[in-house]
């Protein structure tokens, strides 16, 4: 299910004080960060992301292919960061808003 505009505010003043878990460098998105995401995302369901990617197309294709392999959404992206939410079905960490 999308995320709402409110959810998405709610979740943007959330993530503004964290820090990036995951940084992506010169290798791309191997099997090893897909996994570190995927662990990282049952954990903590809203985590930053620093994409070391060289343009601006490139990251938006990295945010992509983590938005459909992690079945992740994105919350926010600002430079070379990315904010990325998965609901944790089995113990939710963050409660949302509802509209």
């Amino acid at each position: 299910m999308p995320l709402t505009k409110k959810q998405i505010r709610q979740l943007k003043s959330l993530v503004h004080h964290l820090n990036p878990v995951v940084i992506i460098g010169q290798n791309g998105l191997t099997e090893a960060v897909f996994n570190e995401l995927d662990v990282t995302l049952n954990t903590h369901e809203l985590i930053k992301v620093r994409l070391n990617a060289g343009d601006r197309e490139e990251r938006r294709e990295m945010i992509v292919q983590i938005c459909d392999r992690c079945n992740a959404e994105l919350v926010q992206t600002i430079g070379h960061v990315a904010a990325f939410f998965r609901r944790n079905a089995d113990k939710p960490v963050i409660s949302l808003v509802r509209d």
